[in-house]
């Protein structure tokens, strides 16, 4: 369903269309037209400025520690180690305790949240423990969950289903080798990790969680759980002999993935970035099946060389006029 007419964005085209109806007067027109095309008052551009170089000061201070040890690792001590990221992290979390839930304190919890893992790291390093590396990220993502469940704060939540994924994919590769077809079944597991947080995040912002509104995090969500899933899907495809289950579910679990994409942006009138995607999957898949069967059905290599760029520019102008008629048809711009 389109948007109602209030809600549409006031782009100058719009505005020159009703100004050519006669619904604006050429004073309202010249003033809304101003409006549309300004830029940001200053506190506007204070702000942004302030976060993202909170955003990058909070990581070049991480980088700056993490290097700082493996620098100076052979002159400090044990003691000294320890003590020099507890009190980094004692000092980071005492700040955000402080200053709430400001940007200055979501990042401070964050930067505390990621020295525990070179504190663990340390540890490790320091006694010994004989520990594999998934289980320092699991312990990681552990220790840091009260923190992040806590924050309402995405970064961390980012950063917790990162340490996950991390953890899940050196376990797979350090236990799970000795059974058959594991890379399958890692990126099977991964898709449907991600596709959980991604139905999870929106099923809460669809429930209008005021911290969950943000569009970023869903669309990374969406590239990490479609990623592992194609690439399957592309195995399936191209495998003649030992097409695995793993490889089919994929597939069945990627058309799930575009129907509900659809849906989704049915639902939030407007979200053409998921349906870039879901377009790129689609393209990412005919295309690999129909340069499958002109080199192993049809054994037309040759004629593959000039179909096949054909076919991807046919697939991708279908895709351009698609994308732009959900674009009038929601009323978004093609901007966002």
């Amino acid at each position: 369903m389109p948007k109602d007419f209030l809600d549409l964005e006031a782009t100058p085209e719009r505005l020159h269309a009703l100004a050519d109806a006669g619904i604006l007067r050429p004073d309202a027109y010249g003033r809304a037209l101003h409006l549309a095309v300004a830029s940001p008052e200053r506190p506007a551009w204070r702000a942004f400025l302030s976060t993202t170089l909170m955003a990058l000061g909070s990581l070049l201070v991480l980088a700056g520690v993490v290097y700082f040890f493996a620098f100076n690792w052979a002159e400090l001590g044990r003691f000294s180690k320890l003590g020099l990221i507890c009190l980094g992290i004692a000092g980071a979390a005492v700040g955000a305790w402080r200053l709430g839930d400001r940007p200055a304190g979501q990042f401070a919890l964050l930067a505390a949240a990621v020295l525990v893992g070179p504190l663990l790291a340390v540890y490790g390093q320091t006694y010994q423990t004989g520990a594999d590396p998934y289980e320092l990220f699991i312990g990681w993502g552990v220790l840091i969950l009260p923190w992040v469940a806590l924050a309402r704060f995405t970064p961390l939540w980012m950063l917790q289903l990162v340490l996950v994924n991390t953890g899940v994919i050196l376990f797979w590769g350090q236990r799970m080798t000795r059974f058959g077809s594991y890379e399958a079944r890692l990126a099977l597991v991964l898709g449907l990790l991600n596709g959980f947080a991604w139905a999870t995040y929106e099923h809460f912002a669809n429930q209008k969680v005021s911290w969950l509104q943000g569009r970023w995090m869903p669309r990374v969500l969406s590239l990490m759980t479609l990623m592992p899933l194609v690439t399957l899907g592309i195995l399936f495809i191209v495998s003649r002999h030992d097409r695995s289950l793993e490889s089919g579910v994929s597939l069945l679990l990627v058309l799930g993935a575009l129907v509900a994409i659809y849906a989704l942006h049915r639902h939030l009138h407007g979200e053409l970035f998921l349906l870039t995607v879901g377009a790129l999957s689609v393209i990412t898949l005919v295309t690999t099946a129909v340069g499958y069967f002109l080199v192993e059905v049809t054994r037309a290599d040759e004629l593959t060389l000039f179909i096949l760029p054909m076919v991807l520019i046919g697939e991708v102008s279908l895709a351009v006029y698609w994308l732009r008629h959900e674009s009038q048809a929601t009323g978004v711009s093609e901007e966002t």
